[in-house]
This record gives C-alpha cells, structure tokens and sequence, in this order.
C-alpha cells in the first residue's frame, strides 16, 4: 500500500525533499515507516529528537497502524523566538 510522507523543519533539510510517497506493507506503524525512511533517506538516521507524527492531520502514536492512502507527517521539536 502507499502511503504520502511529509517532512517539516530540520527533518526537510536532512530528507532533501518535502514530502515523498513510501510503499509499505499493509499494517505496517507509523514506527515502522520512519525505519524505513531512514534508510532511504541516511541523513535522518542521526536524528535522535521526540519527534510527534501525524495521520491525516490528527496526531499519534508511534504504534498507530497506517492504511492505504494516509498522510503522515513527521514533525521536530520546534522553538522560536
């Protein structure tokens, strides 16, 4: 199933890209996912924050199951000023 990834922040830069659309085995969690994403995308692998993760626009757990079609967004701490 194919799923639409989007990046924002620190987590952009390192990606090289926006956003990217990931096939992924049905049931697979949004954990599973980002491990997938760092090894398409090696510059994540290093990032060691909390990052939150979106489904459609609703935040959630790392364990949350994706279906066909979602959008998951991952996003860094952020801090401003």
């Amino acid at each position: 199933m194919k799923v639409k990834v989007k990046f924002f922040a620190i987590l952009r830069e390192r990606a090289g890209a926006a956003e990217a659309t990931k096939e992924i085995r049905e049931g697979s969690t949004v954990a599973e996912l980002w491990e997938l994403l760092q090894r398409d995308y090696p510059r994540l692998a290093p990032v060691r924050m909390r990052l939150l993760y979106a489904v459609n626009q609703d935040y959630v757990n790392a364990d949350y199951a994706l279906k066909e079609g979602d959008e998951v967004v991952f996003v860094p701490p952020v801090s401003g000023g």
